[in-house]
């Protein structure tokens, strides 16, 4: 799924299930030991897709440990996204001689419960969300946006440190499987102020990516 709305030079990997613990290693241990099954679970299985996406672009199996606000931290020349949701897990990675940042985020194909998307989206998103769904209702498009939101946030804090808000991006979702974040604040590290991605729907999942480019 996560493959088909990446560029061709991004590798990734995803699992449906997930591996064994064994697969960790030993410095990644600490970071599960205290946690609840299910994010143990999700920690295990994202890891092991990293280990196969940096395989495929020719990285040795590495440690992958958990730096700032919990964002992974990749083997140095390389850029990278791990999700996990209820179901499924996924990592994308390409060199980082050809991307600056890579954002990926998957998310149950559901509708957001009652009393989020008001906290996630502007009211001018919120109507471009109606319309949406008056065309087409069988896509969970307040979904879709909340998603598109996470993969901003995934290419924006490895390249700035900061903290972006939801409501310091604006998505236009396109209904054949694109979307746009105009960003509201700038950092010249990331060097646009409108990011481009993708999105698509498969088996009870969704899931968005952004690649950005080294230029």
């Amino acid at each position: 799924m996560i493959a088909d709305i990446l560029p061709a030079w991004v590798a990734s990997a995803e699992e449906f299930g997930d591996v064994p613990e064994e697969t960790l290693f030993p410095e990644e241990r600490p970071l599960v030991e205290r946690v609840a099954d299910r994010r143990r679970r999700e920690f295990v299985t994202g890891r092991h897709c990293a280990r196969r996406a940096l395989a495929a672009i020719g990285v040795a199996p590495v440690a992958i440990p958990r730096g700032e606000r919990g964002a992974p931290v990749w083997p140095v020349g390389v850029a990278g996204s791990i999700t996990h949701c209820s179901g499924y897990r996924a990592a994308a990675v390409a060199p980082a001689e050809a991307a600056l940042a890579i954002g990926i985020d998957a998310e149950p194909h559901e509708h957001l419960p009652e009393g989020v998307l008001p906290r996630v989206a502007a009211p001018a998103e919120i109507a471009a969300l109606t319309a949406l769904r008056d065309a087409d209702d069988a896509v969970c498009w307040d979904a879709i946006l909340f998603s598109a939101k996470e993969s901003v946030y995934k290419v924006w804090f490895p390249l700035t440190r900061r903290w972006l808000d939801f409501s310091e991006a604006v998505v236009d979702i396109d209904p054949e499987g694109g979307f746009g974040a105009r960003l509201l604040v700038a950092d010249p590290a990331v060097g646009t102020m409108v990011l481009r991605g993708r999105w698509t729907v498969r088996d009870g999942h969704l899931a968005t990516s952004i690649t950005l480019p080294r230029r």
